[in-house]
């Protein structure tokens, strides 16, 4: 039933792990194979880790009830996973040249490894283990086995104002250079696909600078008419224009002494471009049909959008001196271990707002409610998270907003989720983004049908921000908001359906995220 005396005299000792790193094809000097908590029926444990060690040699290691010992986190003690419903050997690992063997011992607690129940044994490729293997031990813990980024020390939570949640090597590093940065007073380019965080990031920034007691304005330029922007950014004078019966302030102005986020920054008018860059050189602004004015306002910036690059309309000099200092954001993809202390938060700051602290798991939560959760936070491991933190976030509201007495799923929820198991698909690079300009209706149509009429996830397939798409949306003859859809006609498809919102929400061609949201006011009113 269990590993030979010779390798392992005592099931219950706390094992070392012998590192497979050397093992390993392409390795690098900073990677380490470690496990992270991602779900344990005492909470306070997600984000624990167990590190292999730096011991040489090939022999079989151990996962189960009381090996490895797991630390860090928010919890305060070492500990090993302790679970009754845990096997005390329940995984075997084994070095087999470029791969790692993993094998779950003959009855011993069920095991779920990458979505797949575990009968015998399976292997692991080292690109699998870059990305992250995702496992469920018993009905209880949840885990993910990692080849990554070796741990240093970093910076934690409360030193950035609790803003940035995760104990990953990333997200301690982030921290540290969020705090370095903010001890300077220079211009800040952010980088990162949708939903990374990158307003929080601006926030954090700006809150740990001298200027925190300043305001911190914040503005998107792609919501900005290219006609209105200057005076939007700059002010006005009066009588500058038609209309002007009196002096605009410009956002630089209302950021005076403080801090100015100009999300969406990729989005900026050509027009303005030149004297948002003399603003930047300078710290002077010229009022529309008004006089020159001094500023000290430190910009921020912030894009998912390529600003260089054949076709990018975005002026080399503008960019350049944007970024005095950079901040790229990974995906959450490319940072999993902390998607169990990122849900945790979410779940928890929405059952504070909404008053349902009871749903939340615990100790003495039963087995069935502890089995619950534990296979919603593996479930949420194994998807790929197109929409980034902010999806993650959304999918913790609605979760919370629909588990009045116990864990439930709304449709939309469960169907991404079921439909991300059954077809797994590589996430497109949103990195660099396209303009909306080139997509064509075709193209635009399918996305949204392919997408449920879900404005976030058609801009992740588009390749386009989820501004663009509610614009093209707004402006496209062929599509609505589902605010827009008349109630009388929204009943009478409700009615039609019996009142599934899903199915109506289809019929309609609309969000049924949106459609449910605004179903939900209609009753509150």
């Amino acid at each position: 039933m269990g590993p030979k005396a010779s390798v392992h005299n005592n099931s219950d000792a706390d094992l070392t792990l012998p590192s497979v790193v050397s093992s390993l094809p392409g390795k690098r000097r900073d990677e380490q194979l470690s496990f992270t908590i991602i779900f344990h029926p005492e909470t306070s444990r997600i984000g624990q880790t167990a590190v292999a060690s730096r011991q040489s040699g090939s022999a079989p290691w151990i996962l189960g009830r009381r090996s490895p010992v797991f630390s860090g986190g928010t919890a305060r003690a070492a500990e090993p996973l302790d679970d009754p419903h845990i096997s005390r050997q329940a995984l075997e690992f084994l070095p087999r040249g470029k791969r790692l063997v993993v094998r779950r011992f003959a009855a011993s607690s069920r095991c779920r490894i990458a979505g797949c129940e575990l009968d015998g044994s399976v292997e692991l490729e080292p690109e699998e283990l870059r990305k992250g293997v995702p496992l469920m031990l018993g009905h209880t813990v949840v885990l993910l086995l990692r080849l990554a980024r070796r741990s240093v020390p970093g910076v934690d939570e409360s030193q950035c104002g609790g803003l940035l949640r995760g104990s990953s090597a990333y997200m301690a590093g982030l921290r540290k250079q969020i705090l370095q940065t903010a001890g300077s007073d220079l211009d800040v380019l952010i980088l990162g696909e949708t939903g990374t965080g990158k307003e929080l990031v601006a926030a954090a920034i700006h809150n740990d600078s001298r200027r925190a007691d300043a305001p911190l304005v914040s503005v998107n330029m792609a919501a900005i008419p290219s006609e209105l922007a200057a005076a939007a950014l700059f002010g006005s004078a009066k009588g500058a224009f038609t209309g002007a019966d009196r002096a605009g302030e410009g956002y630089f102005q209302q950021a005076q002494g403080g801090s100015l986020l100009l999300d969406e920054i990729g989005d900026t008018s050509v027009d303005v471009q030149p004297q948002l860059l003399r603003a930047l050189q300078q710290r002077e602004i010229q009022l529309v049909g008004g006089a020159i004015r001094q500023v000290d306002v430190r910009v921020i910036s912030a894009t998912d959008a390529a600003l260089e690059g054949e076709g990018c309309s975005f002026k080399a000099a503008l960019r350049h001196r944007l970024g005095a200092c950079e901040i790229w954001l990974l995906p959450l993809r490319e940072h999993p271990e902390d998607i169990g202390e990122l849900l945790l938060y979410f779940l928890t700051l929405g059952a504070t707002e909404l008053q349902r602290d009871g749903i939340l798991p615990l100790e003495h939560s039963s087995a069935p409610e502890i089995a619950a959760w534990a296979g919603l936070f593996y479930r949420f491991l194994c998807y790929s998270w197109p929409g980034n933190v902010r999806e993650l976030a959304n999918f913790a509201r609605q979760v919370v907003l629909a588990s009045e007495r116990r864990l439930t799923l709304v449709d939309s929820v469960e169907t991404t989720l079921a439909h991300a198991a059954a077809a797994p698909q590589a996430v497109p690079d949103t990195r660099l983004r396209r303009r909306m300009h080139a997509i064509d209706e075709d193209e635009f149509d399918c996305a949204l049908q392919d997408n449920h009429f879900e404005a976030a996830r058609a801009a992740v397939q588009l390749g386009v921000s989820r501004t663009a798409v509610y614009r093209r949306i707004e402006e496209s003859p062929r599509h609505r908001l589902a605010r827009e859809v008349p109630w009388d006609e929204l009943q009478r498809v409700l009615a039609e359906n019996q009142g599934d919102s899903t199915a109506a929400a289809m019929q309609l061609r609309v969000s049924v995220t949106s459609l449910r949201a605004r179903l939900r006011r209609r009753e509150r009113e």
